[in-house]
């Protein structure tokens, strides 16, 4: 049974998990951020204790480096570990797609991919990427939830994190995303027509595309790096 300063402590170490998770996610500490213990701590107006619990949670998930006497440092997203998630995911959100397809549903249970679709024009039409880029997210996120399987959605939503920090990395790197637009309104289409093999198909083509797109900035950048 924890007594409550056990629990005070979790709940600061939880706090420090999800806001330190946070900015390295949404790209606000980038590949190559150092920080020390201590400035963290600050930052975050809390003692050094629960962060370091925190950062050593975050380097188990591969987010961060911690450096003895040094603090840490946020971990370059590798190439080869976005293909291994891409391979996984693109499996999964196939066959959510497929399995939206074979219930033939109408606009109105689609809605929430239509409002993606919509949000991600919009944010295009006014230039915004990280607009855009949170409603793709949301597009995916809401494939998986719709398809009806509630274990396919989460594994599927596990690795949504790490996707989402790979494409805000290399948003500015990449075309403008009209094509992946396109790609959702063509995956809807399907999905309300019951096809459900164009469904499946549409979409692994998609997810390929985005893994292709993402890979290659990255192993530039580690190539770049190797010749520095």
């Amino acid at each position: 049974m924890l007594h409550k300063n056990d629990k005070s402590r979790l709940s600061l170490v939880d706090k420090a998990y999800v806001e330190i998770r946070r900015r390295i996610l949404e790209d606000n500490w980038q590949p190559g951020y150092q920080a020390l213990e201590e400035a963290i701590a600050r930052e975050l107006d809390m003692s050094r204790t629960p962060v370091r619990e925190a950062l050593i949670r975050l380097e188990r998930e591969g987010l961060v480096e911690i450096m003895p006497r040094r603090g840490m440092r946020v971990v370059a997203i590798s190439s080869t570990d976005m293909c291994d998630i891409y391979e996984v995911v693109t499996v999964l959100e196939s066959e959510a797609a497929a399995r939206l397809a074979r219930l033939r549903p109408d606009k109105k249970f689609l809605a929430p991919l239509n409002a993606s679709v919509e949000a991600m024009d919009k944010a295009l039409e006014k230039d915004n990427l990280k607009a855009w880029a949170k409603a793709d997210e949301a597009f995916h996120a809401n494939l998986l939830k719709l398809c009806g399987n509630a274990r396919l959605a989460q594994m599927g939503m596990s690795v949504q994190d790490r996707i989402k920090r790979a494409r805000l990395a290399t948003l500015n790197e990449r075309p403008v995303p009209y094509r992946s637009n396109d790609d959702h309104r063509a995956l809807i289409e399907a999905i309300m027509e019951g096809d459900v093999e164009a469904a499946r198909r549409i979409h692994t083509q998609h997810k390929q595309n985005a893994m292709q797109m993402i890979t290659t900035i990255l192993k530039q950048r580690e190539d770049d790096d190797l010749d520095e």
